[in-house]
């Protein structure tokens, strides 16, 4: 696929040093660190239209295929009809009916001949991205395809990158995944209130150590430019207690000289960071040392392909059907690493703080484990090894 694209052939070659960073790579990267939503954006950053069709082939689109131009015209169609109907907005037909779908996104970022339309593009793309999310997620309960081999065709995707990265020597110590297992999973649902089963994000993870600090924002950025769009990171998972963009920037000459052209002043970026601890987002079973940078990004897959391939059909399919996968990514660079294993910040302390808030939550009012196991025949009932919590406690009653 030759895609003449200045800003990611250059990447293709090497990461994109941070000090290269322009107006949009701060705004994408910000949004990350943050947890935000691009629904919550008043404008786009794409200079030209190589950049947005970079950012419609991430999204596994092909603009010169009629079935996949036709899919974008849809959604596009109906975001314009939504908006007219619920909230009675005038879409100009610039808007409504561009020449080239590019021109979309390049009106919402105020370049062209239309940019004076660059506040209804913004909202009319802030309908597509929801209505394009709702639409794979039901299509993939309609697409008879297992977890485990969905989950295969994610892995796929995540792997071809990795190689990308080790291909071009980039400063990369390790990019290993797994799947949490059926324990944890119901571990992390009984520790926290809120959580339900479809909340359970990071079902398929991703460890990333680079070999320095400053190397983590390059590698977040060429996975925003080869694996998933920023925009598809899921809104508030984001964990950040390592990458300080207000501090970067004060850092890095080339870089302040972009922020009057933000959306929003640094300031906020700091103020959020404490609101957001304080309300516990960053995860509250860590060592008050912990560092990570830990985000949800959902990344796609075209299954109307797969589908095509082991029925036999060597064709292009009729409609794209594009899905999504959650998937957990953790960057850290190799000293935080280190640092995050050792004492109160250790996978095992981690563990034992979760597991002791699940055990008190079950126990309340019932029977809970001795702290120490006692010797008991091997005929005697299971339940002799344990005692009431009350008469522990004097607290945990059933009225409790």
């Amino acid at each position: 696929m030759a895609i003449q694209v200045q800003h990611v052939t250059a990447s293709m070659e090497g990461l994109l040093p941070v000090d290269r960073f322009g107006v949009r790579e701060l705004e994408e990267m910000r949004l990350i660190l943050r947890g935000d939503s691009v629904v919550d954006w008043r404008r786009l950053s794409f200079r030209d239209r190589d950049e947005v069709d970079a950012f419609i082939r991430l999204c596994l689109f092909r603009p010169e295929h009629p079935a996949d131009e036709a899919r974008l015209r849809e959604i596009l169609a109906e975001a314009v009809e939504y908006l007219r109907k619920e909230f009675r907005y005038r879409v100009t037909g610039a808007v409504a009916r561009p020449a080239e779908i590019h021109d979309l996104f390049l009106i919402a970022s105020g370049v062209g001949e239309h940019k004076k339309f660059r506040r209804i593009a913004c909202i009319v793309l802030k309908v597509m991205h929801t209505i394009f999310h709702t639409d794979s997620r039901e299509m993939l309960f309609r697409t008879p395809i297992s977890s485990a081999e969905f989950a295969t065709l994610i892995d796929r995707r995540v792997q071809a990158v990795a190689a990308q990265l080790r291909s071009m020597d980039a400063p990369i110590i390790d990019f290993v995944g797994n799947v949490k297992s059926r324990e944890s999973m119901i571990t992390k649902l009984l520790a926290k209130r809120e959580s339900v089963a479809a909340q359970i994000f990071d079902k398929v993870r991703y460890r990333i150590v680079t070999r320095s600090e400053a190397d983590i924002l390059p590698v977040l950025h060429y996975l925003t430019q080869h694996l998933f769009p920023f925009n598809f990171v899921v809104p508030a998972q984001t964990q950040n207690s390592l990458v300080s963009l207000p501090k970067l920037i004060a850092q890095t000459p080339s870089l302040a000289a972009h922020v009057n052209r933000m959306q929003s002043h640094l300031d906020d970026d700091v103020a959020g960071f404490h609101e957001r601890r304080r309300k516990h987002a960053i995860n509250e079973f860590s060592g008050q040392g912990y560092r990570v940078l830990n985000l949800i990004a959902d990344v796609p897959v075209r299954l109307d392909e797969h589908l095509c391939m082991i029925e036999g059909a060597r064709r292009i399919p009729a409609r794209p059907e594009i899905a999504f996968a959650p998937v957990e990514f953790q960057i850290v660079d190799e000293a935080t690493a280190r640092s995050n294993e050792v004492g109160e910040n250790s996978h095992e302390r981690y563990k034992r703080r979760q597991n002791l808030r699940v055990l008190r939550r079950l126990s309340r009012g019932l029977v809970v484990p001795r702290r120490r196991p006692v010797a008991v025949p091997d005929e005697e009932a299971p339940e002799s090894r344990e005692e009431p919590a009350a008469k522990k406690t004097g607290t945990d009653s059933a009225e409790s």
